[in-house]
């Protein structure tokens, strides 16, 4: 298994959820919420798996920022087998489709995207919570390839188990993947950053605050037992945690 980290940058969050990226010259001056946006590229021997897709972020050069790592690392999007995505904000979806001249098209064609259809029901009977981009969202679930998911657990192959645990929205979903006695562990928001370890808290930002406080404690528990290597969305500093 590789674990490629696809860090778009750390950014400023506002009430409004504009993201503004922190810069030298700027990252002074920022009193809103700061979180990085770092989806991330699992390899294993069969699939190339994204979890979640970020928000399209683009460098200088017009070219997103998470295409550029993966030129880096010699892939191309069409090798993408499958997008597994946590929950619906916009901070994870919206690096799925892209504008050309003729409209929207996919930037992973090949991708299977696996949607947790209880959480689209939400984000739609939600049109005015500012966390979903719902233009891009109605897009994005016109794509081919889309897995509709429906269950409270599973698995989508031998190595991919999901489960539906709600937390900081109420239908989100964590991944293990699991290969040659290896873990990977995505919490998404739910567990976002290594300091939600240290500091017992819920969350006035989570639809249910109390339960993701209390799925981090199990899950930091059952990640000292078992070793994961539990990945971190919304870390300014660090990629993953090796337990």
């Amino acid at each position: 298994m590789k674990i490629i980290p696809l860090k778009e940058g750390n950014f400023s969050v506002s009430p409004a959820k504009v993201f503004t990226l922190l810069t030298e010259d700027n990252s002074n001056e920022a009193n809103e919420i700061r979180m990085s946006v770092q989806p991330f590229l699992i390899i294993t021997e069969k699939d190339y798996i994204l979890l979640d897709t970020g928000i399209g972020w683009k460098n200088e050069n017009g070219q997103t920022v998470i295409s550029e790592i993966l030129e880096q690392e010699n892939i191309r999007p069409e090798q993408i087998t499958k997008i597994l995505f946590s929950h619906l904000h916009k901070d994870h979806i919206e690096g799925t489709i892209r504008l050309t001249d003729q409209g929207f098209e996919p930037v992973f064609p090949n991708a299977e995207l696996y949607i947790q259809k209880r959480e689209l029901d939400f984000a739609r009977e939600n049109p005015d919570n500012s966390q979903f981009d719902h233009s891009i969202l109605e897009k994005i679930i016109q794509l081919p390839h889309i897995v509709w998911m429906n269950d409270d657990q599973g698995n989508i192959t031998d190595e991919i188990t999901y489960e539906v645990v709600g937390g900081h929205t109420p239908y989100l979903q964590v991944f293990w993947i699991t290969e040659n006695e290896e873990t990977a562990f995505y919490g998404s928001d739910n567990l976002p950053q290594e300091s939600y370890l240290k500091y017992h808290v819920a969350y006035k930002s989570d639809y249910d605050g109390r339960k993701a406080k209390e799925l981090r404690q199990l899950w930091q528990e059952k990640a000292s037992t078992e070793h994961w290597n539990v990945l971190l969305y919304h870390d300014l500093d660090k990629k993953t945690i090796q337990f």
